[in-house]
């Protein structure tokens, strides 16, 4: 699973005009899931995200987390995460889950952030969406769950 983190003042997801999920403080986890992700990746991302310190503290240095700070989180599918660009000029994106499988562990991710206690609140899986935020800092993480076995 790949994650774009990006910490923000303010965020909401739009889709055909309506209004379905906005947070204050937080963070807007854009999420792609990879053919070979299974429920090890989900648990080890919501780990990883929830105590990740990218929040300041007094000092004004990145050192709380959003569970410390009790931020919101946008979550929203992003197949393109799994963009291959090697060759042309046309993205592949062989190497992203198949729909099913996707919206599956999309769902799975959202239910063990959930059980954080964070507030989260999600886009629609598969659906064309207008995402606005503010980025704050700006900070902007990129997490695979794959580099989960790299020291």
């Amino acid at each position: 699973m790949r994650a774009l983190l990006q910490r923000v003042s303010q965020a909401r997801v739009r889709i055909e005009g309506q209004a379905v999920g906005s947070i204050g403080l937080g963070l807007v986890v854009l999420l792609g899931v990879g053919r070979s992700d299974d429920e090890s990746d989900v648990n080890w991302l919501v780990g990883k995200i929830a105590g990740l310190r990218i929040f300041p503290d007094d000092q004004s240095r990145m050192n709380q987390s959003i569970q410390e700070i009790g931020g919101g989180i946008l979550v929203v599918s992003q197949f393109t995460l799994f963009a291959d660009t090697k060759k042309g000029r046309r993205p592949s994106f062989m190497d992203a889950a198949e729909p099913a499988e996707g919206k599956r562990l999309y769902n799975l991710f959202v239910s063990a952030m959930k059980e954080t206690g964070l507030p989260v609140v999600t886009g629609q899986f598969g659906a064309m969406m207008d995402v606005h935020l503010t980025n704050q800092g700006p900070v902007t993480i990129w997490l695979d769950s794959k580099a989960k076995n790299q020291s």
